[in-house]
């Protein structure tokens, strides 16, 4: 019966149109159940930063996130190769590969820095205000996109996205669950100003690890059981479960920027008293 199942399913992804708009005032809670109405982002060609058009028409648009802390900063065309991978950097010492992100993490209190196909998400710290950090990267992305630099290093930063490219030795089941990452899940993400990278499928898990404004939000978890893994477990019966991913530096820094927030959350609790 699966046998029979898997070529429609999968042909039903690819020749279904994602053509709902976005809804103008996300939910800090929404799950995934609208991925497969939603549109693909677009893959417009910069012609590089430099380019006189693009300084001419450049204007930046922001748009919230389910993560009150993260903004996403859309220039209005392609940052990224169409087949180029995301990018995250979550501290200044990782930004090494990015001029666009040091000069980010010099202003007090952004966090992290997600450079996607097309959009920039900033995460700042929650004693932050946006009323500051706005306007510091609004100049800050304007100066970087008009002067020609490089967004991302090429030869040191960047990498062709292998996550969910197809490999001949997959089973069925995985190339149906990275196709569902890129046909419908994926788009929603970037979205929401983040992006998903798969891990690996092992004893009917599903191993996602979640980038940008998705990973630290209080949806998170809501995304990835309500959200993806009902998704995946839908289509795919062999699917039993979504489980998330952290690199160990990762999962160190977010220890302590959760110890940081304990410890101002006591200083005003001092304060008050």
């Amino acid at each position: 019966m699966a046998s029979t199942i898997r070529p429609l399913v999968r042909t039903a992804l690819r020749a279904a149109t994602l053509t709902a708009t976005r809804s103008a005032a996300p939910s800090a809670t929404r799950p995934l159940s609208t991925l497969v109405s939603r549109p693909l982002p677009s893959r417009r060609t910069l012609a590089r930063a430099a380019s006189p058009i693009f300084k001419r028409t450049l204007f930046i648009q922001t748009e919230s996130t389910p993560n009150a802390d993260a903004l996403k900063f859309i220039p209005g065309g392609a940052i990224l190769g169409a087949n180029q991978s995301s990018i995250e950097f979550t501290n200044g010492r990782s930004a090494h590969s990015s001029p666009l992100a040091r000069k980010l993490f010099a202003v007090d209190g952004v966090h992290a820095v997600f450079i996607g196909p097309d959009f920039i998400t900033v995460t700042k710290t929650s004693e932050a205000s946006w009323a500051f950090l706005k306007p510091e990267v609004f100049s800050i992305i304007t100066e970087i996109l008009n002067s020609g630099t490089p967004i991302v290093d090429v030869e040191n930063g960047l990498s062709e996205r292998e996550d969910t490219a197809y490999d001949e030795n997959d089973t069925e089941t995985v190339s149906m669950i990275k196709e569902l990452l890129d046909t419908r899940i994926r788009p929603a993400i970037q979205e929401d100003g983040g992006d998903i990278v798969y891990k690996g499928f092992e004893d009917g898990i599903v191993l996602l690890k979640l980038q940008g404004a998705c990973k630290t939000c209080d949806s998170s978890t809501v995304t990835l059981k309500n959200g993806i893994e009902g998704m995946l477990m839908h289509y795919i019966e062999e699917v039993k479960g979504v489980k998330q991913v952290l690199d160990p530096e990762e999962e160190i820094a977010i220890a302590e920027f959760e110890k940081f927030e304990a410890q101002l959350e006591a200083q005003k609790k001092n304060r008050s008293n």
